[in-house]
Protein backbone atom coordinates (compact mmCIF):
# COMPACT_ATOMS: atom_id res chain seq x y z
CA UNK A 1 0.00 0.00 0.00
CA UNK A 2 1.28 3.52 -0.89
CA UNK A 3 0.37 7.03 -0.63
CA UNK A 4 1.33 10.68 -1.31
CA UNK A 5 1.58 13.39 0.93
CA UNK A 6 3.23 16.01 -1.63
CA UNK A 7 6.44 16.29 -1.80
CA UNK A 8 7.00 13.01 0.26
CA UNK A 9 5.80 9.29 -0.89
CA UNK A 10 4.54 6.78 2.13
CA UNK A 11 4.59 3.17 1.52
CA UNK A 12 3.88 0.41 3.87
CA UNK A 13 6.10 -3.17 3.22
CA UNK A 14 7.46 -6.47 4.56
CA UNK A 15 3.54 -7.37 5.11
CA UNK A 16 2.28 -4.12 6.75
CA UNK A 17 5.09 -4.24 9.55
CA UNK A 18 7.68 -1.31 7.69
CA UNK A 19 6.59 2.78 6.62
CA UNK A 20 8.89 4.10 4.09
CA UNK A 21 8.61 8.03 3.92
CA UNK A 22 10.59 9.19 0.92
CA UNK A 23 11.45 12.84 0.97
CA UNK A 24 10.72 13.85 -2.64
CA UNK A 25 12.48 16.90 -3.92
CA UNK A 26 15.27 16.56 -5.44
CA UNK A 27 17.60 16.88 -5.90
CA UNK A 28 17.99 18.83 -2.58
CA UNK A 29 14.81 17.44 -0.61
CA UNK A 30 15.22 20.85 1.44
CA UNK A 31 12.72 20.28 4.47
CA UNK A 32 10.50 23.60 3.95
CA UNK A 33 7.62 24.36 5.62
CA UNK A 34 5.80 21.86 2.40
CA UNK A 35 7.97 19.33 3.14
CA UNK A 36 7.51 18.89 7.04
CA UNK A 37 4.33 19.38 6.67
CA UNK A 38 3.92 16.27 4.53
CA UNK A 39 6.34 14.27 6.87
CA UNK A 40 4.05 15.15 9.86
CA UNK A 41 0.84 13.66 7.39
CA UNK A 42 3.02 10.71 6.78
CA UNK A 43 3.56 10.30 10.66
CA UNK A 44 -0.40 10.67 11.49
CA UNK A 45 -1.36 8.03 9.01
CA UNK A 46 1.82 5.39 10.00
CA UNK A 47 0.16 5.87 14.16
CA UNK A 48 -2.88 4.64 12.78
CA UNK A 49 -1.48 1.34 11.67
CA UNK A 50 -1.01 -1.01 14.19
CA UNK A 51 0.82 -3.29 12.42
CA UNK A 52 3.54 -1.14 11.55
CA UNK A 53 6.45 -0.96 14.05
CA UNK A 54 9.49 0.74 11.57
CA UNK A 55 9.62 3.52 9.84
CA UNK A 56 12.35 4.14 7.46
CA UNK A 57 13.37 7.79 5.66
CA UNK A 58 15.09 8.09 2.63
CA UNK A 59 15.62 10.94 0.49
CA UNK A 60 14.89 10.30 -3.59
CA UNK A 61 17.60 11.03 -6.07
CA UNK A 62 21.76 11.38 -4.75
CA UNK A 63 21.30 13.08 -1.30
CA UNK A 64 19.22 13.08 1.89
CA UNK A 65 18.65 16.44 2.27
CA UNK A 66 20.61 19.67 2.52
CA UNK A 67 18.51 20.33 5.74
CA UNK A 68 15.91 23.38 6.23
CA UNK A 69 14.94 25.99 4.02
CA UNK A 70 17.72 28.93 5.05
CA UNK A 71 14.61 31.21 3.64
CA UNK A 72 12.49 30.25 6.71
CA UNK A 73 15.78 30.92 8.69
CA UNK A 74 15.16 35.12 8.40
CA UNK A 75 13.85 36.91 11.95
CA UNK A 76 10.04 37.37 10.40
CA UNK A 77 9.73 33.58 9.90
CA UNK A 78 12.15 31.73 12.65
CA UNK A 79 9.97 31.36 15.24
CA UNK A 80 7.06 29.51 13.12
CA UNK A 81 10.07 27.54 10.99
CA UNK A 82 11.40 26.30 14.42
CA UNK A 83 8.04 25.64 15.77
CA UNK A 84 7.12 23.47 12.68
CA UNK A 85 9.85 21.49 12.72
CA UNK A 86 9.94 20.78 16.17
CA UNK A 87 6.70 19.63 16.67
CA UNK A 88 7.79 16.95 13.71
CA UNK A 89 9.83 15.29 16.02
CA UNK A 90 7.48 15.48 18.73
CA UNK A 91 5.38 13.90 16.42
CA UNK A 92 7.49 10.92 15.67
CA UNK A 93 8.57 10.42 19.25
CA UNK A 94 4.65 10.27 20.24
CA UNK A 95 4.28 7.88 17.40
CA UNK A 96 6.75 5.40 19.12
CA UNK A 97 7.62 3.54 16.27
CA UNK A 98 11.48 2.49 15.44
CA UNK A 99 13.35 4.94 13.07
CA UNK A 100 15.41 4.03 10.85
CA UNK A 101 17.36 6.42 8.22
CA UNK A 102 18.99 5.61 5.71
CA UNK A 103 21.57 8.43 3.81
CA UNK A 104 23.46 9.28 0.87
CA UNK A 105 25.40 12.45 -0.45
CA UNK A 106 24.16 14.93 1.93
CA UNK A 107 23.02 14.70 4.93
CA UNK A 108 23.01 18.56 6.73
CA UNK A 109 21.90 20.77 8.97
CA UNK A 110 17.78 19.37 9.50
CA UNK A 111 18.33 16.36 7.34
CA UNK A 112 20.99 15.14 9.64
CA UNK A 113 18.89 16.02 12.73
CA UNK A 114 16.64 13.88 11.60
CA UNK A 115 18.97 11.03 10.55
CA UNK A 116 20.63 11.25 13.78
CA UNK A 117 17.65 11.42 15.90
CA UNK A 118 16.42 7.59 14.46
CA UNK A 119 17.49 4.55 16.30
CA UNK A 120 19.68 3.01 13.67
CA UNK A 121 21.58 5.41 10.63
CA UNK A 122 22.60 3.16 7.32
CA UNK A 123 25.05 5.32 5.57
CA UNK A 124 26.22 4.55 1.89
CA UNK A 125 29.77 5.55 1.14
CA UNK A 126 29.24 8.61 -0.57
CA UNK A 127 27.32 10.29 2.77
CA UNK A 128 28.70 13.76 3.87
CA UNK A 129 27.28 14.72 6.94
CA UNK A 130 27.09 17.76 8.77
CA UNK A 131 25.10 20.39 10.59
CA UNK A 132 26.63 23.75 8.83
CA UNK A 133 24.44 26.07 10.57
CA UNK A 134 26.93 27.86 12.54
CA UNK A 135 28.44 29.08 9.37
CA UNK A 136 25.33 31.05 8.77
CA UNK A 137 25.46 32.79 11.86
CA UNK A 138 22.61 30.54 13.54
CA UNK A 139 22.76 27.24 15.59
CA UNK A 140 21.08 23.82 15.13
CA UNK A 141 18.73 23.46 18.13
CA UNK A 142 17.51 20.04 17.91
CA UNK A 143 20.83 18.78 17.12
CA UNK A 144 22.15 20.39 20.21
CA UNK A 145 19.59 18.28 22.03
CA UNK A 146 20.59 14.69 19.83
CA UNK A 147 24.10 14.93 19.14
CA UNK A 148 25.46 14.79 22.30
CA UNK A 149 23.18 11.62 22.99
CA UNK A 150 24.25 10.07 20.02
CA UNK A 151 28.02 10.71 19.35
CA UNK A 152 28.90 12.06 22.96
CA UNK A 153 29.36 15.86 24.30
CA UNK A 154 32.83 16.24 22.66
CA UNK A 155 31.94 15.16 19.06
CA UNK A 156 28.65 16.80 18.96
CA UNK A 157 30.65 20.54 20.19
CA UNK A 158 33.25 19.23 17.58
CA UNK A 159 30.12 18.98 14.91
CA UNK A 160 28.13 21.75 15.88
CA UNK A 161 31.12 24.44 16.49
CA UNK A 162 32.93 23.86 13.28
CA UNK A 163 30.82 23.18 11.38
CA UNK A 164 32.62 20.63 9.02
CA UNK A 165 30.93 17.69 7.36
CA UNK A 166 32.32 14.27 7.95
CA UNK A 167 32.75 11.27 5.62
CA UNK A 168 30.76 7.93 5.82
CA UNK A 169 33.93 6.22 7.33
CA UNK A 170 34.25 8.68 10.25
CA UNK A 171 30.25 9.45 10.83
CA UNK A 172 30.43 5.79 11.77
CA UNK A 173 33.92 5.47 13.98
CA UNK A 174 32.19 8.44 15.59
CA UNK A 175 28.41 7.12 16.33
CA UNK A 176 27.29 9.58 13.86
CA UNK A 177 26.02 6.45 11.75
CA UNK A 178 25.72 2.68 13.11
CA UNK A 179 26.17 1.02 9.13
CA UNK A 180 27.82 2.29 5.75
CA UNK A 181 26.48 0.11 2.96
CA UNK A 182 26.90 0.38 -0.60
CA UNK A 183 22.89 -0.19 -0.68
CA UNK A 184 21.56 1.84 2.64
CA UNK A 185 18.31 1.23 2.02
CA UNK A 186 18.38 -2.18 1.58
CA UNK A 187 20.34 -3.07 4.76
CA UNK A 188 18.29 -0.48 6.43
CA UNK A 189 15.10 -2.73 5.46
CA UNK A 190 17.35 -6.27 5.84
CA UNK A 191 18.14 -5.76 9.76
CA UNK A 192 14.19 -4.33 10.18
CA UNK A 193 13.20 -8.24 8.83
CA UNK A 194 16.05 -9.53 11.02
CA UNK A 195 15.45 -7.89 14.10
CA UNK A 196 12.32 -6.48 13.90
CA UNK A 197 9.44 -8.11 11.26
CA UNK A 198 8.58 -11.06 13.79
CA UNK A 199 8.64 -9.07 17.16
CA UNK A 200 5.04 -7.81 18.75
CA UNK A 201 4.73 -4.28 17.12
CA UNK A 202 2.67 -3.41 20.30
CA UNK A 203 5.41 -4.20 22.70
CA UNK A 204 8.04 -2.58 20.32
CA UNK A 205 6.53 0.13 21.06
CA UNK A 206 6.55 0.03 24.57
CA UNK A 207 10.22 -0.97 24.17
CA UNK A 208 10.70 2.85 22.30
CA UNK A 209 9.00 4.64 25.14
CA UNK A 210 11.07 2.66 27.52
CA UNK A 211 14.36 3.07 25.79
CA UNK A 212 13.85 6.76 25.19
CA UNK A 213 12.20 7.60 28.56
CA UNK A 214 14.33 10.39 29.69
CA UNK A 215 15.58 11.28 26.20
CA UNK A 216 12.22 12.32 25.06
CA UNK A 217 11.20 14.26 28.41
CA UNK A 218 14.39 16.11 27.73
CA UNK A 219 13.22 16.85 23.99
CA UNK A 220 10.11 18.30 25.40
CA UNK A 221 11.14 20.05 27.78
CA UNK A 222 14.39 21.35 26.19
CA UNK A 223 13.42 22.50 22.70
CA UNK A 224 11.27 24.92 23.43
CA UNK A 225 13.49 26.76 25.78
CA UNK A 226 15.93 26.59 22.91
CA UNK A 227 13.64 27.93 20.31
CA UNK A 228 13.05 30.91 22.90
CA UNK A 229 16.70 31.69 23.12
CA UNK A 230 17.04 31.04 19.51
CA UNK A 231 14.55 33.79 18.75
CA UNK A 232 14.59 35.93 21.49
CA UNK A 233 19.03 36.21 21.61
CA UNK A 234 20.29 34.67 18.51
CA UNK A 235 17.62 36.42 16.26
CA UNK A 236 18.40 39.48 17.64
CA UNK A 237 22.17 39.85 16.26
CA UNK A 238 23.44 41.24 13.14
CA UNK A 239 25.74 38.04 12.37
CA UNK A 240 22.59 36.04 12.12
CA UNK A 241 20.56 37.93 9.78
CA UNK A 242 24.00 39.27 7.84
CA UNK A 243 24.77 35.34 7.70
CA UNK A 244 21.45 34.13 6.33
CA UNK A 245 21.87 37.10 3.61
CA UNK A 246 25.13 36.58 2.63
CA UNK A 247 24.43 32.86 2.17
CA UNK A 248 21.06 33.63 -0.31
CA UNK A 249 23.06 35.72 -1.85
CA UNK A 250 25.95 33.79 -2.69
CA UNK A 251 28.57 36.05 -0.87
CA UNK A 252 30.58 35.73 1.98
CA UNK A 253 29.33 37.15 5.03
CA UNK A 254 30.57 40.02 7.07
CA UNK A 255 30.66 39.55 10.31
CA UNK A 256 30.54 42.35 13.04
CA UNK A 257 30.40 40.16 15.54
CA UNK A 258 27.55 41.40 17.57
Amino acid sequence: MSTIHPPVRLSFEEEGSLARIILNRPKGNVLDAAMVEAVRGAIREISAQERCCTILFEGQGAHFSYGASVEEHRKDEAESMLSRFHALFLELSASRRVCLAAVRGFVLGGGLELAAYCHRVFAAQDAKMGCPEISLGVFAPLASIVLPRRAGQARADDLLLSGRTVSADEALAIGLADAVSADPAAAAIAWHREQLQQKSAAALRCAVAAARWEFDRALSAQLPALERFYVSELMETQDAGEGIEAFLQKRKATWVHR
